[in-house]
């Protein structure tokens, strides 16, 4: 377990230092244990999800004329709040940005930032799933070791 605790502090000191994670991140890895090992990335699985229907739903919500900026801004909120729980810093910052726009009803405003969101969580599950991928070969590599 110690193994695991260090290679998630390691993953979060590394995407931490793009910005794209903040200390919910930490907060979120110290709810996995022994009886759950792949929480981590079962919650991030989830949220990669939940990224994609609601970047989806944003921009059809866009395209309608006029722009349904209540819907779209009722988007924006959740995907505000499901990145803040595990620490999504930059996309949770785009997000409030996109919510100004939305009062504001800017159209131009709200399709910067949906390309600037789509940009973010692209970055931010790049990272991730590089870092997850690294956590598999070291546990395997671990494994191995210890099986010799």
């Amino acid at each position: 377990m110690l193994f695991w605790g260090k290679c998630l502090i390691c993953c979060f000191l590394l995407a931490g230092r793009k910005g794209f994670l903040d200390d919910q991140f930490s907060q979120l890895q110290k709810l996995q244990d022994e009886s759950t090992p792949d929480f981590v990335i079962e919650v991030i699985t989830m949220f990669f999800d939940d990224s994609e229907n609601l970047l989806k739903n944003m921009a059809r919500c866009l395209e309608q004329v006029p722009a349904d900026f209540k819907q779209i801004d009722a988007h924006a909120h959740q995907y505000k709040g499901s990145s803040a729980s595990i620490g999504a810093a930059r996309v949770k910052n785009v997000c409030a940005t996109f919510r100004a726009f939305c009062e504001a009803k800017n159209q131009e405003g709200c399709m910067r930032c949906l390309s600037q969101l789509q940009q973010e969580y692209s970055l931010l599950k790049n990272a991730l799933q590089y870092l997850f991928s690294v956590i598999a070969f070291i546990s395997c590599f671990s494994f191995i070791l210890h099986a010799v």
